[in-house]
């Protein structure tokens, strides 16, 4: 069975951090895993740095650059990750843009990532429809889960669909905005979640997108499996460095 599937299993409210490969240096990929393992995390998301993103905030978009200056590609991650499950036995999931993919090659990226211990991916601008009609018996191949969004606006037909192609989870939007740390939820925010939880999906939902404390981790999962933090890790990461990690995540569970 598939790291991600297992652990949806798991009788708890999953914490997933998000983190762009090669940042703040290009060698901390590793050491950032590895500390965020240790610190216990649930499940890790290794961000492809890409020069064009389409949902990142500015925080996000700054390492990225700086993964991208520091000489990050795909293939330099592939080589630091060829042996981490020596290591590393939680879930894994590559978060990136479809662009970088397709010019590796479809097929041999899924390949690449079945090879290392890859468990998922998560790619916000591959549409679900040209997913389910060109790429899902690939992904399937390799033993991949291939992870969706959504967001308050898209339509219940649609989050039913999503729901019928996906495997793994469901990547639940907290807003209609791009990335970034907030101190609390809203009314709207709150009812989209209890709305998306009375849908009785099978794919158990993790949101993302604003969780950055204690506070917005306990209401973001009143009714989700989960919660992604990245924006709110990348700044303390840029700030105090590696060694700030396990501090960082105990104060959110």
């Amino acid at each position: 069975m598939n790291r991600i599937s297992k652990k949806l299993e798991e009788n708890k409210k999953l914490l997933s951090i998000y983190f762009t490969a090669g940042y703040p240096a290009i060698e901390d990929t590793v050491p950032v895993i590895e500390a965020l393992q240790d610190s216990g995390v649930d499940m890790l998301e290794i961000g492809l740095p890409f020069s064009d993103p389409l949902a990142d905030g500015p925080t996000i978009q700054a390492s990225s650059t700086q993964a991208l200056k520091n000489g990050m590609t795909t293939e330099k991650l592939f080589q630091q990750l060829k042996d981490i499950r020596k290591t590393v036995h939680i879930p894994l999931i590559i978060m990136g843009y479809f662009n970088p993919i397709l010019q590796y090659d479809v097929e041999a990226f899924c390949q690449k990532c079945s090879d290392i211990g890859i468990d998922g991916l998560i790619i916000p601008d591959l549409p679900v429809d040209v997913y389910h009609e060109q790429y899902q018996a690939i992904f399937e191949k390799h033993g991949l889960i291939n992870v969706f969004l959504i967001t308050p606006q898209t339509s219940e037909a649609r989050i039913r669909f999503i729901d019928s192609v996906s495997n793994g989870f469901i990547y639940m939007v907290s807003s209609a905005s791009v990335t970034g740390a907030k101190s609390n939820f809203g009314d709207a925010q709150s009812e989209y979640f209890e709305r998306i939880a009375n849908m009785n999906l099978k794919a158990p939902q993790i949101v993302g997108f604003g969780i950055s404390n204690a506070e917005t981790f306990k209401a973001a999962t009143t009714h989700a499996k989960g919660a992604i933090i990245g924006s709110a890790f990348i700044k303390m990461i840029q700030e105090k460095g590696i060694k700030g990690i396990d501090a960082f995540v105990k104060g959110i569970q």
